[in-house]
């Protein structure tokens, strides 16, 4: 009878041990986490030295507890932004700006669950800037080579915020506002204040989230 309260009292003891050493555990960021992923599609509406500019974007990356993902993420004009001629560097030919970026997307989801929500996002990366000749143009010659001008390099930071909506598990539709900031262009007839500019976007996003 004396061996079994010892037994009794000892497994109780253990188990409360075990229980204090269970609360007092380490919590960490990935341990247990749901790590999934998606990409997204962007159009973005803007302006670059005062013209209309449309640039389409795609990024993606890992999706960690539904709260946050690190990516990345690249994006160039479609549409033609008219060189002036002051600044053109072929002034016999009629040349349109290009504008690019490529780099780190990060973004940090409020309540992804609910069937709309908040998503703050984030790009920093390289920006890039020439003067080029479009194909749409009348006298484009398909046969010979078209050569790239004035090619410049700069850092891009661009913050924004999307509502996101839950249309399927799959997919999410995140219409969004951001700004986009870029830091030493030297491009001829762009400043960074010609570069500078809010964008308005629509984005789709597929993927495990």
């Amino acid at each position: 009878m004396i061996v079994g309260l010892f037994l009794a009292v000892s497994t109780s003891g253990w188990a409360q041990e075990e229980e204090t050493s269970r609360r007092h555990d380490i919590q960490t960021v990935f341990r247990n986490g749901r790590v999934g992923g998606y990409g997204a599609i962007t159009n973005k509406f803007t302006s670059i030295r005062g013209e209309f500019a449309n640039i389409a974007e795609i990024y993606g990356g890992v999706y960690i507890n539904r709260r946050f993902m690190l990516g990345l993420g690249v994006a160039g004009t479609t549409n033609h932004i008219p060189v002036p001629l002051e600044f053109s560097e072929a002034p016999t030919t009629q040349l349109s700006y290009g504008y690019g970026q490529a780099g780190l997307v990060t973004e940090w989801v409020m309540g992804s669950n609910k069937s709309a929500h908040l998503v703050f996002h984030l790009f920093t990366g390289a920006g890039y800037t020439t003067q080029y000749e479009r194909w749409t143009n009348n006298d484009f010659d398909w046969n010979s080579s078209h050569p790239v001008y004035d090619q410049n390099w700069f850092f891009v930071a661009e913050p924004g915020v999307q509502l996101e909506v839950n249309f399927f598990r799959w997919m999410r539709f995140s219409p969004g506002i951001s700004y986009r900031k870029t830091y030493d262009s030297n491009g001829r007839g762009l400043t960074d204040n010609d570069l500078s500019d809010w964008s308005y976007n629509l984005t789709l996003k597929f993927g495990k989230f």
